[in-house]
């Protein structure tokens, strides 16, 4: 289906290339039975135990170069918390209803990177690291991996490159734990990138190469000129299952952190879970991890900004990584940078078409609305495009279609006084004193 056709055929689609804020749920949505036996064959849950063994061994290296992390052991990590005045706050100033609990998961505070990049972004340049140093004999999986930040060890992983594309975050992630280790580093970085970003990557050595596109542009130059290097890896957002598996970790994580609150997920204690996408990635690992967990307990959906959803039209027009914002009449402009994505992944598109409830369009004014609201009820602050989620648990019971959709799988008013809402905050960390007094001074 082309965009034409689509915008043609569909009054949601017809809504969104108008840049109007609405909700889509996804029909191709299935029972969680249903999609277990193929994904299993793309990323089983084996994989992600590896994944979360990785980390473990990681960990006294992490602990030794990054000491913000010495307290959780090397392990790197964010609370979740309840946020009941931001959710009385966002009733009141929306006049909606968000019933059960409001929780955040502070992925904006992962330290090292300061967003949710950290997780499937320093996951993929550790296990880069690891495969080098054991080809070469000078790692095995039973040696205390705190050697890593020996000077001999950083003068091995000087001989190779990692480069990356990224609007912002992702290139963050990659370039402080790349350099951390000693890898020469590239960021390819689009025009949507902050300057700050560039600014704190460039002063820890990292080579920042700026383009005057967009997100695509930057991660096909950056993989161009990577292929062109037999001692470069490029971490592709855009493919890559180790980022995917990385994000998939937090799943479990979050289990965990729930269960130490005392909260229960099971069919009368529904979760829903809100995530900002930008290429797909991390909000795809993240739910893919969930929904291994939770199964059809767990309700994930995706949001975006309406100048820029396009993982939503990837999945919904099943046009995946060849779906463009432009072709829908959109801009691609936003100022949620980490979110700037014209195409989204095909990888992610395709695992996630049959596992997502469905999306929540955002405006860029909101981001800010909600931002100074979080700051005000809450005292947190976080980046424009992290309150994206706040568009989920203020629409769910706006929008009839998402209405229908909580009638159709069973959320009625006594389970959905009972749910878990959790808005995944994915950036914010790292940013400048300046720049966040200024967000709260932006109006749109």
């Amino acid at each position: 289906m082309n965009a034409r056709r689509a915008i043609a055929q569909d009054p949601v689609i017809r809504q969104i290339a108008g840049g109007e804020e609405t909700a889509w749920i996804n029909p191709n949505c299935l029972p969680f039975a249903a999609t277990d036996p193929l994904c299993q064959l793309v990323v089983s849950d084996a994989d992600i135990a590896d994944a979360e063994q990785r980390l473990r061994r990681f960990a006294p290296f992490i602990a030794k170069r990054f000491p913000e992390t010495a307290s959780s052991g090397g392990i790197i990590e964010s609370p979740t918390l309840a946020i009941p005045r931001m959710q009385e706050r966002l009733e009141e100033t929306y006049g909606c209803r968000i019933p059960g609990k409001l929780l955040m998961k502070l992925d904006s505070h992962l330290p090292i990177a300061g967003s949710v990049k950290a997780r499937g972004g320093i996951y993929e340049v550790l296990k880069h690291a690891e495969d080098l140093a054991i080809a070469a004999g000078r790692l095995t999986l039973e040696d205390d991996y705190a050697i890593l930040a020996e000077e001999d060890m950083r003068a091995f992983f000087g001989r190779y490159t990692v480069q990356v594309g990224s609007t912002g975050n992702l290139g963050l992630s990659i370039g402080i734990s790349s350099a951390a280790l000693g890898f020469r580093v590239k960021v390819h970085m689009s025009a949507d990138a902050k300057q700050w970003k560039k600014d704190l990557l460039r002063s820890k050595g990292v080579e920042v190469i700026e383009y005057a596109d967009d997100y695509s542009r930057a991660v096909a130059e950056g993989r161009r000129q990577s292929d062109e290097d037999p001692m470069s890896h490029f971490v592709d957002d855009e493919r890559s299952v180790d980022l995917f598996l990385g994000y998939a970790v937090a799943a479990g994580r979050l289990k965990s952190q729930l269960d130490e609150m005392g909260l229960t997920v099971d069919r009368d204690h529904p979760l829903l879970v809100y995530l900002p996408a930008g290429v797909g990635g991390a909000p795809g690992g993240v739910s893919y991890g969930l929904k291994r967990i939770f199964k059809d307990d767990v309700h994930c959906f995706f949001t975006e900004p309406t100048q820029c959803p396009s993982v939503l039209l990837g999945i919904a027009t099943g046009l995946y990584e060849r779906a463009n914002v432009h072709a829908f009449g959109l801009t691609g402009i936003t100022e949620a940078d980490g979110l700037a994505c014209a195409s989204p992944s095909g990888f992610v598109t395709r695992i996630m078409s049959p596992l997502l409830s469905g999306e929540f369009t955002v405006s860029d004014g909101r981001l800010y609305d909600d931002l100074r609201l979080l700051y005000d009820a809450e005292k947190l602050q976080i980046e424009p495009s992290s309150c994206a989620g706040f568009a989920g648990p203020r629409g769910l019971l706006h929008y009839a279609d998402s209405r229908r959709y909580c009638e159709e799988h069973g959320l009625d008013e006594k389970r959905l006084s009972n749910a878990l809402q959790i808005v995944w905050a994915t950036g914010g960390l790292l940013v400048p004193e300046e720049i966040r007094r200024s967000y709260l001074a932006t109006y749109l």
